[in-house]
C-alpha cells in the first residue's frame, strides 16, 4: 500500500468511526429492550418509541449542523456535537423512567448526529467528485462492520453489567473518536463567513439544495430505500425475542450475521462502480428487494418460515443496503460544491426522518407477529422503486421537451417587426 492509499485509508476509518455513533446508538441497546422494559415498569412497543425519538432527534438535528458546518468549517460544531453526545448518554445510563430516556436519546441524536454530516461533508471535501461512490462505499464498509459488532457486544454487557452500562460504553467510545479526530482529522472545507444563519437566508439555501433535480429524486427515494432496514432494526427484538424466543445473546448474534450482509454488498459496490453507473445499480438492487420484500410478506401471511429461513430472506433483504445506500448518496451529493454541508444535512435528515417515521409505524402495528415489520420493510422499497421511476421520466420528459422546444425555434424563429 503506497502512502496516498494508507493515508486515504486511516482518513476514511476515522470518518467511518464518526459515522459508526449513530449505529452503535441504535444497534447496541437492543438485546436490552425487554431488560429496559421490565426494569422501568412498561412495554417493550413503549422502549420501541426511545428508538423513534433517536431517529427523529438525528434527522432534526442534521439541519441544525448543516448551516453550522459550511458557516464554521467542519470541526468546531462536531466537537460540541460530540460533547452533548457524551453528556445525553451519561443521561441515558442514569435514567429512571422510560419518558426520561425516551428524552435523553432525544438529545444523544441531536448530539450524535453531528458525526454523521461531518463526516459526509467531508468526503465531499477531501475526495474528487469522481471518487464520492467509492469512498463513500469504503465509509460504509466500517459503518457496516458496527451492526455486527453493537448488538453482539451490547448482549453481553447487558447481561453481566445491565443495560444501563451499555450507555457508559457508548460514551467512552464517542470520547476516543473525538481525540482521533481533534488530532488528525484534516479540516476539510474552511468556515465560509458570507454564509448567514438567519433563519431565512437558511431556508433559502436549503431550498436551492432541494430544487436540485438530481438531488431532490436520488435523496427522496433513496431516503425511503435506506429506511427499510430501520422497520427490521425496530422489530426484530420482538420478533426473534418474544416470537422465537432466543435469548438476548442469540440474538445478538443472528443481528451480527445479518448485519454482516452490508458488508459483502459494500465491498461488491466498490468493484461494480468500475463497470456500472450508479443509477443502473439503484434501479436493478430496487428491483430485486422488491420481490424478496413481498416474499417475505407472503411467507410470514402462511406461516412458512421457520427462524432459520427468515434469517436467509432477511439477509438476501438487506445486502441490497450495501448498494443503495452509497450509490444514492453519490448521485445525492454530487451536484454541489459551496452548499455540501446543507446538502449533506438535508439527505441524512430525510434518511434518518423516513427511519423514525417508519420505526413509529412498526411500532405502531405492533401485533405479535413479524407481518408489521416484513410488511413495511418491503412497502418502503416497492413506494422507492415507484418515486423513482416516476422522478426520472419527468426529469428526462422535460430535457426532451426542452430539446424539442430549441429545435422547433431553429426551424421557425419567432418573426419580430422590422
Amino acid at each position: 500500500m503506497t502512502n496516498k492509499k494508507r493515508y486515504y485509508f486511516f482518513i476514511i476509518l476515522i470518518l467511518g468511526s464518526l459515522a459508526t455513533i449513530s449505529p452503535f446508538s441504535i444497534d447496541m441497546y437492543l438485546p436490552g429492550f425487554p431488560a429496559i422494559a421490565n426494569d422501568l415498569n412498561t412495554t417493550i412497543d413503549r422502549v420501541q418509541l426511545s428508538l423513534t425519538a433517536y431517529l427523529i432527534g438525528i434527522s432534526l438535528g442534521q439541519l441544525i449542523y448543516g448551516p453550522l458546518l459550511d458557516r464554521f468549517g467542519r470541526k468546531t460544531p462536531l466537537y460540541i456535537g460530540l460533547m452533548i453526545y457524551v453528556l445525553a448518554s451519561i443521561g441515558c445510563a442514569f435514567t429512571e423512567s422510560v419518558n426520561s430516556l425516551i428524552v435523553m436519546r432525544f438529545l444523544q441524536a441531536i448530539g450524535g448526529c453531528a458525526g454523521i454530516v461531518a463526516a459526509q461533508a467531508l468526503v465531499r471535501d477531501l475526495f474528487p467528485v469522481n471518487k464520492i461512490a467509492q469512498a463513500l462505499s469504503l465509509v460504509i464498509l466500517v459503518i457496516a462492520v458496527s451492526p455486527m459488532i453493537a448488538p453482539t457486544v451490547g448482549a453481553y454487557v447487558t447481561a453481566v453489567f445491565g443495560w444501563h452500562s451499555v450507555f457508559i460504553v457508548l460514551a467512552i467510545i464517542t470520547l476516543i473518536i473525538l481525540v482521533a479526530v481533534y488530532f488528525f482529522l484534516p479540516a476539510g472545507k474552511m468556515a465560509d463567513t458570507t454564509l448567514s444563519l438567519r433563519p431565512r437566508a437558511v431556508l433559502s439555501n436549503y431550498y436551492s439544495v432541494a430544487s436540485n433535480p438530481q438531488f431532490f429524486i436520488y435523496t427522496l427515494a433513496g431516503g425511503l430505500a435506506t429506511a427499510a432496514p430501520f422497520a427490521y432494526i425496530a422489530g426484530s427484538a420482538d420478533v426473534f425475542m418474544n416470537i422465537y424466543g432466543v435469548t438476548e445473546t442469540q440474538y445478538g448474534w443472528i443481528f451480527a450475521i445479518l448485519a454482516s450482509a452490508m458488508i459483502g454488498s459494500t465491498q461488491l459496490n466498490h468493484f461494480l462502480l468500475k463497470k456500472y453507473k450508479s443509477e443502473e445499480i439503484i434501479k436493478v438492487t430496487l428491483w430485486y428487494q422488491g420481490v424478496v420484500g413481498i416474499l417475505l410478506v407472503v411467507g410470514v401471511y402462511y406461516s412458512w418460515f421457520t427462524i432459520l429461513s427468515l434469517i436467509a430472506f432477511l439477509f438476501i433483504f438487506l445486502t441490497g443496503q450495501g448498494l443503495l445506500g452509497p450509490n444514492s448518496g453519490a448521485l445525492s451529493l454530487a451536484p454541489f460544491t459551496k452548499n455540501a454541508g446543507s446538502a449533506s444535512a438535508l439527505m441524512g435528515s430525510w434518511r434518518l426522518g423516513a427511519g423514525g417515521i417508519i420505526s413509529a409505524v412498526v411500532s405502531f402495528l405492533h401485533n405479535q407477529s413479524a407481518m408489521p415489520m416484513v410488511a413495511t420493510m418491503a412497502g418502503c422499497t416497492i413506494v422507492s422503486l415507484i418515486i423513482l421511476s416516476i422522478g426520472n421520466f419527468r426529469v428526462k420528459y422535460k430535457a426532451l421537451t426542452k430539446q424539442v422546444e430549441q429545435a422547433t425555434s431553429l426551424i421557425h424563429p419567432a418573426s419580430h417587426p422590422e
